[in-house]
């Protein structure tokens, strides 16, 4: 037999390196969720400046008109960025035009920033059209969406802004009916 081999590791050994993994998952594992506690629970007050440059653009709509977003202040604003090729974002468009609908009567006013191509969501709209107004974001879009906390720029990304100007709410994915009907009972 040669004296260099090694020998196979003891059960002993197996196990102290298992249960080493295992807190290693665990641990990270739990900065993970620590993270996402924190994004989600954090205070959603949007750096000032964020909110002051929100007010300050001005997008254009899918028929060429101005769209300032100064003309959203005062009253509780949702703000949906979305594009037409991302299937979440899609399918909530249906659901988020019933919430205005239902309560724009109560001051609510819902504003859509589509990132994407004029002409795909214009083509978009005429298939599927909203009562409410939509932006064309594009690369300003993209961008006024990092600053109100959407950092990996995925889509679709929601954002409440209340009617004192604060951030309310965010949401990063699909919305749910729960969800709105919720955030109109807070604001």
């Amino acid at each position: 037999m040669d004296s260099t081999a090694k020998a196979p590791p003891t059960p002993s050994g197996t196990s102290s390196r298992r249960r080493f993994l295992y807190g290693g998952v665990a641990a990270a594992a739990a900065a993970a969720g620590a993270g996402l506690a924190w994004w989600k629970y954090a205070p959603t007050q949007a750096p000032s400046n964020a909110l002051d440059s929100f007010w300050s653009t001005s997008f254009q709509t899918p028929q060429g008109a101005a769209l300032p977003m100064a003309a959203f202040r005062g009253k509780p604003l949702l703000i949906n960025f979305w594009a037409t090729w991302c299937p979440p974002c899609v399918e909530e468009l249906p659901m988020i035009d019933a919430f205005y609908r239902q309560h724009a009567g109560n001051g609510w006013q819902v504003v859509g920033l589509a990132l994407d191509q004029p002409s795909a969501v214009r083509s978009f709209l005429l298939r599927t059209p909203v009562t409410f107004p939509v932006g064309l974001g594009g690369l300003e879009g993209t961008e006024l969406g990092r600053s109100l906390g959407n950092a990996s720029g995925a889509l679709p990304f929601s954002v409440v802004v209340s009617a004192v100007g604060g951030v309310l709410h965010r949401r990063m994915g699909r919305l749910t009916a729960g969800e709105l009907a919720e955030w109109a009972r807070q604001a």
